[in-house]
């Protein structure tokens, strides 16, 4: 068995080479502390603040050493400055934040040799260590974001994503039976506080489908007059569709008969067979009501991801307890988009829904609480001042988002509004 101190090294190792990979080693000064979005930081930001996160958690509180900045502690604060007003912060310039988060990471693996990984709460397991990759990993996926928001040239690049296997048929759906199942985790070691703790959910019987939605099935949607037909909409939605002028999801555009899109700089042919994203909760939810269904709620989306008929358990994964790999998930941006729908049929539940983990957030019906006997550990910031903020929850990760920083307990949200984030969705239906 692999030694888990150098499990976590490699585990910090490899978030810090995807969020050097998308800063320092990729872009000129200009492009790093511009803003290319107000709704995003300046990818300077991201790189500096990835670095005091682990100063605080891993030197200053797990190790108790001295700070190695202790003057920068408010610029990174990402509760007391917006996205917005950050370009105006004295922040440090790209070569100060690179040289900051190599020393602070240099004292972190140091306070990894030393922390007690049983015992102690907070290193226990390695959790701490666990935190901060997965907070890191998830900064990745905003640089990611930025990227795709950039107007200059492209930079990014990768191999094609997997394709569905010619000929393969499957069922539109398939039925989940009634019944209660063990949602959440108690036993997960690096499961973040509001995963915690397990409990037992009863959920009626419904019908999820069996891979999320394609971009050739909301070309329907859109050829159908979807985004002019208020009789689709929560009220809210067309109202935020009519404010921001969308026609579409974000970065597609009409070229001919066709719909197109940019991606990190190119422009290229919307490909019909990948999951559609960069919709907002308020599309998905409006193509859900025009297709005659719904978006799953939370505990629907985890029992059909999670619960095995034959044992009544709740697996780690859709394909068992075992970690992900690239034929059961699109995960890592390895290629810097989704795979087809259908295209990883290792990956599926004991049901058969596929593409579970991976490939794009999907949004759900549910708002973002705390389950029954929520603790907000180690800090309230991370979730509890969320709960009930009409946030929308979403489920499952996407190709962007690292293996640390997924699992089917893993829980993430976002304000209905928002499609810069690499978010899909698939329909359930009432039986």
């Amino acid at each position: 068995m692999t030694d888990p101190r150098q499990r976590i090294a490699a585990d910090l190792e490899r978030a810090r080479r995807r969020s050097e990979a998308l800063t320092t080693d990729l872009l000129d000064t200009d492009e790093l502390t511009a803003q290319h979005s107000p709704i995003m930081s300046p990818l300077v930001w991201d790189l500096a603040h990835v670095g005091n996160q682990e100063e605080l958690w891993l030197v200053r509180d797990a190790g108790g050493r001295e700070p190695v900045r202790h003057d920068i502690d408010d610029l990174y604060d990402a509760f007391k400055h917006p996205r917005k007003d950050r370009p105006a912060l004295p922040l440090l310039d790209p070569a100060q934040s690179l040289a900051y988060t190599r020393e602070v990471r240099r004292k972190a693996l140091e306070v990894l040799e030393a922390a007690p990984l049983e015992g102690h709460r907070l290193t226990a397991d390695g959790f701490v260590f666990g935190m901060i990759v997965q907070h890191e990993q998830q900064h990745v996926e905003t640089m990611l974001a930025t990227h795709q928001l950039r107007t200059g040239p492209p930079v990014l690049d990768a191999p094609p994503a997997p394709r569905a296997a010619p000929g393969h048929s499957r069922p539109r759906d398939v039925l989940v039976p009634g019944g209660s199942f063990s949602m959440g985790t108690s036993v997960e070691p690096w499961a973040l506080d509001n995963e915690r703790p397990a409990h037992r959910v009863h959920v009626p019987a419904f019908r999820i489908d069996t891979v999320p939605v394609a971009n050739r099935d909301y070309w329907a949607f859109l050829a159908d007059g979807g985004y002019a037909d208020p009789r689709w909409w929560a009220p809210a939605g067309w109202e935020q569709r009519v404010r921001a002028g969308w026609e579409a999801p974000m970065d597609w555009f009409r070229e001919g008969d066709g719909w197109w899109r940019r991606r990190f700089g190119r422009p290229e042919p919307v490909p019909p067979d990948e999951p559609v994203q960069h919709v907002s909760w308020y599309e998905a939810d409006a193509y859900a009501r025009w297709a005659g269904a719904r978006l799953p709620t939370e505990a629907e989306w985890e029992k059909a991801a999670r619960w095995d008929p034959a044992t009544g358990r709740s697996r780690r994964y859709p394909w068992g307890d075992e970690d992900p790999t690239p034929q059961r998930a699109n995960l890592g941006g390895a290629h810097l988009g989704p795979a087809e729908v259908g295209a990883l049929p290792a990956g599926a539940s004991p049901l058969g829904v596929q593409q579970l983990i991976g490939d794009v957030w999907e949004w759900l019906s549910s708002d973002f609480r705390g389950y029954p006997g929520f603790e907000a550990y180690p800090y309230e910031e991370y979730s509890k001042v969320f709960f009930g903020g009409g946030y929308r929850m979403l489920r499952g990760g996407s190709w962007a988002t690292d293996p640390a920083a997924c699992r089917a307990t893993f829980r993430n949200w976002d304000l209905p509004i928002r499609r810069q984030i690499f978010t899909g969705f698939r329909l359930a239906r009432d039986v």
